[in-house]
């Protein structure tokens, strides 16, 4: 098959002109020939069956049946609804109504009760199946595309008449396809050619259920364009709070505030975010009230009080949802769970009709229209979500429905004088299918739309409006000058830049873990600087707090688990400080500490100590942090209430060279700081996991050593350490066990001359070294000394790994001396980035960020080509500015 030459509608008039009645098979060819007619006409001259048998406009009727069977039977609005949409598709394709009796899957009791009550409705099948043309002698009838009408709008045919093709023996060259980078590039080309004065020259056709019809609508409106066709009746903002109050009323005490957030915005109130993971029920704030007060009484509310109480609460009347309930039987029902859902399954099940005001642009959906009648047409997308889904009953015939959408999408691809068709080549960097119905009806073969004739355009610099106030960066305040930098802030940056700006700019949630983990904080803190105060009695008190401080965030039935949890993280806190009790302080200056402790409060007792919660600055090497625990003058603790890294997964994490997509760099960051206090010593940073061993404790086998992670600083360079006999002792003595067997059968002279001549490579992977000259060097003068056996080989092997743990372990002066420079060189990009001398990029030094370490995840545009095309005329730019000229 190739493409047929559908007739222009000019040129389909003129041959249906002469004919007294017209029937056709979907009512915008209707309506377009009826407004070609040059001559007075009595009665109806282009008309679809449907709307010729009803003598109305066509409406949904299984949205009407649907509501008359609920009102006459005890069936379930699920079984109603499956049941209506079979007798009438198949009343549709046999031309009766009783049909669908003959096919014995579908002859059940429900089935024969819905026959029995459809069939006695006024609906316009039953009126298409008892309507009769009636001409006269001298009338004449022609029928356009009658092979797209179902046989029970064939059923209503007179005897004779004229068939008319819609298609001439043509065929239709397609025009190209413009190939866009993104739907909103594809949305900013229409709207460079739609404005107010042509709205009602312009047809687009979409997808409806595509990202291409919010996007469409939204700059419509935006751009104060008219259109129709597009929103319905849930698209009412109203109409979607109204439901999701109802939710609300049963959605139990586990609601949370983010949640409820359009339902909030409805009601003009108005939570800060850092209420929006806690439970509706538990968060003291004025503008919930309402909200928080309804839900407790709705075991008393019929849905015409909630909608009653809604309206008064806005101050908005929502008349056709009342009539909607009214038709479904639930204004006076008690609201129940069973009746919102019942309620929530109709609205997405049938389109309730809306007045529409018929003017301006058109949009048409690509799998109900056949024919647009405007001068100008957009097509937009055109990919495999424009093909119909057949549907799989025994009374349809699937080839016939095939030709029929097929001829559909022919005409349809037709309309219009000027046609556009706007499409994507890639979206989420995968191709994108082309419409199935072009496989056969181009010749070419092709897999996306660049394989066919296409042409290429870049987005263009559409003016949006006034937008948000702009300063000039040259006659702004400059900006300001990021000085030092914090290791949770450089974690982020690592990851993404364009989450460490929006980080800066944007409110977020308080989350539990964020208040667990101050509380534990500052508990240690006031063990530290009170341990003989803290008793029994009072851990117990301090977890009452603690599950009072977190109870908006957690469900009711979670609540004794979560106080076992602090019980044993307290516990664990208090028997590691206990063990390791501080003896010296003097090596400390005193500290100020850092901000307000909640227990110090609490038990109204001071924390003084000069060991806990330090707070540094170092502009030199431009460093800021809180070192949770000094526990001596060469080794320093951070207490985490997350899940335990070995210390190679720490190094691992803060490598430089190779940059890890979990970036964390916070013992190399304090090691780099204490380094300036203890210049030559060896210095330890301990990650303190207080609730590592919980399964461990409730199963009475903890140990302590179960939650430290420790990464060493040794002030040496790696390869003078590696050299040292300290070392080559621990290679005879503490490697594995063909590396000391090999080993304790040479001497530190013969080990020592390898680096004489070889550097050791500076590396973390064993096989580098073994594969470098050094490695190769090492094995000959071990063979040489020892012999050419099997376990020198291995030992030597296990040897490399010896010398590898030291560097996953820990961190030499190089390494320390390389974060230093490291700091320096993101700061200055951080700092040419906050100039406007280029954009954050949302792209992090592993590449693609890692999004579960991403705050402001629906910030960052994720294609990265969507994110160029954004930057012209897009709201992260201008948030992004405003965070530069701050």
């Amino acid at each position: 098959m190739s493409f047929k030459q559908s007739k222009p509608i000019d040129r389909l008039y003129h041959e249906v002109a002469d004919y007294d009645l017209v029937i056709v098979p979907d009512s915008p060819l209707a309506d377009a020939l009826n407004r070609r007619l040059e001559r007075a006409h009595f009665g109806p001259f282009a008309i679809t069956p449907r709307r010729l048998a009803t003598r109305r406009r066509e409406t949904a009727e299984d949205r009407t049946a649907f509501l008359k069977v609920i009102d006459r039977t005890e069936l379930g609005w699920k079984e109603i609804a499956y049941t209506v949409g079979n007798v009438l598709q198949c009343w549709e394709y046999r031309g009766t109504a009783d049909a669908i009796l003959e096919y014995e899957a579908f002859d059940t009791p429900a089935t024969r009760t819905v026959v029995d009550i459809v069939s006695s409705l006024q609906t316009s099948s039953r009126l298409l199946a008892d309507y009769e043309i009636d001409i006269g002698a001298d009338e004449s009838v022609a029928v356009v595309g009658q092979s797209q009408l179902t046989n029970l709008e064939r059923s209503i045919l007179p005897t004779e008449y004229d068939s008319v093709d819609r298609f001439t023996e043509d065929g239709f060259e397609l025009p190209p396809f413009r190939i866009f980078e993104s739907p909103a590039a594809i949305v900013d080309a229409v709207l460079d050619t739609v404005t107010r004065d042509n709205a009602d020259d312009i047809g687009i056709v979409l997808d409806a259920s595509s990202e291409y019809s919010p996007l469409i609508e939204s700059a419509l409106e935006t751009a104060e364009i008219p259109y129709y066709g597009g929103p319905g009746f849930m698209d009412d903002r109203d109409h979607r709070a109204f439901v999701q109050l109802l939710r609300c009323t049963t959605a139990g005490s586990d609601t949370r505030v983010r949640s409820v957030k359009p339902l909030l915005s409805c009601l003009d109130a108005t939570v800060p975010v850092e209420h929006d993971e806690k439970r509706l029920t538990d968060v003291d704030d004025p503008e919930i009230e309402w909200l928080r007060e309804f839900t407790e009484q709705a075991d008393a509310l019929t849905f015409e009080v909630a909608l009653n109480a809604y309206e008064e609460r806005t101050g908005r009347t929502l008349e056709a949802f009342c009539k909607e309930l009214d038709q479904l039987g639930l204004l006076a029902e008690p609201i129940t769970a069973n009746g919102i859902d019942r309620l929530v399954f109709y609205l997405e099940t049938y389109e309730v009709p809306i007045d529409r005001d018929n003017e301006g642009v058109l949009l048409a959906d690509a799998k109900s229209a056949s024919f647009v009648d405007r001068p100008v047409v957009f097509y937009l997308g055109l990919d495999e979500n424009w093909t119909h889904d057949s549907p799989n009953r025994p009374w349809v015939d699937r080839d016939e429905e095939y030709e029929r959408n097929i001829d559909g999408f022919q005409s349809l691809l037709q309309s219009g004088v000027d046609r556009h068709y706007l499409v994507q080549d890639t979206a989420g960097g995968s191709p994108v299918t082309p419409c199935l119905y072009f496989d056969e009806l181009l010749e070419s073969e092709y897999e996306r739309f660049s394989d066919l004739e296409s042409i290429r355009h870049a987005r263009t610099d559409r003016p949006t409006g006034d937008g948000f106030d702009r300063v000039p960066l040259e006659t702004a305040v400059e900006p300001e000058h990021v000085e030092t930098v914090s290791q949770s802030s450089l974690n982020t940056y690592a990851n993404s830049p364009r989450d460490y700006c929006f980080e800066r700019l944007v409110e977020t949630p308080d989350r539990h873990y964020f208040v667990e983990g101050n509380r534990f904080h500052d508990f240690a803190e006031f063990v530290v600087n009170h341990p003989e105060f803290v008793d029994d009695a009072r851990l117990e008190e301090v977890v009452d707090i603690m599950i009072e401080e977190t109870r908006a965030f957690h469900r009711s039935i979670d609540l004794e688990t979560q106080r076992t949890r602090y019980r044993i993280g307290l516990e664990t806190i208090c028997e590691y400080l206990e063990e390791h009790a501080l003896v010296d302080t003097a090596f400390l200056t005193p500290s100020s500490g850092w901000g307000a402790n909640f227990f110090a409060e609490y038990f109204d007792r001071p924390v003084d100590s000069p060991v806990t919660e330090r707070w540094f600055e170092d502009d030199e090497l431009r460093l800021k942090g809180k070192i949770d625990l000094v526990q001596s003058s060469t080794q320093l603790v951070d207490f985490k209430s997350g899940s335990r890294n070995a210390s190679s997964q720490v190094t691992k994490h803060a490598s430089i060279d190779d940059p890890s997509d979990k970036p964390d760099f916070q013992a190399l960051c304090y090691l780099t700081y204490w380094r300036q206090h203890q210049p030559d010593e060896r210095l330890e940073f301990t990650f303190f996991h207080f609730l590592e061993t919980l399964d461990d404790v409730v199963a009475g086998n903890d140990s302590l050593e179960d939650c430290l992670t420790t990464v060493t600083y040794r002030p040496v360079a790696f390869d003078k350490f590696v050299q040292s006999e300290t070392v080559f002792d621990e290679l005879r003595e503490d490697a594995a066990n063909a590396c000391n067997k090999t080993f304790s059968k040479t001497d530190y002279e013969t080990y020592l001359s390898v680096f004489d001549t070889h550097d050791i490579p500076r590396t973390r992977d064993a096989d580098e070294i073994a594969d470098s000259p050094f490695g190769e060097a090492l094995l000959e003068r071990l063979i040489d000394d020892v012999g050419d056996y099997k376990y020198v080989r291995k030992g030597c092997t296990q040897a490399f790994r010896h010398l590898c743990s030291y560097r996953k372990e820990g961190y030499f002066v190089e390494d320390l001396d390389a974060f230093e420079r490291f700091v320096d060189e993101q700061l200055e990009e951080l700092n040419r980035y906050r100039r406007g001398e280029d954009r954050f990029p949302v792209a992090g030094r592993a590449g693609e960020p890692n999004y579960r370490y991403v705050d402001n995840r629906d910030m960052l545009l994720t294609d990265p080509r969507s994110a160029r095309s954004a930057s012209q005329n897009s709201t992260t730019t201008e948030v992004e500015d405003a965070e530069v000229q701050r």
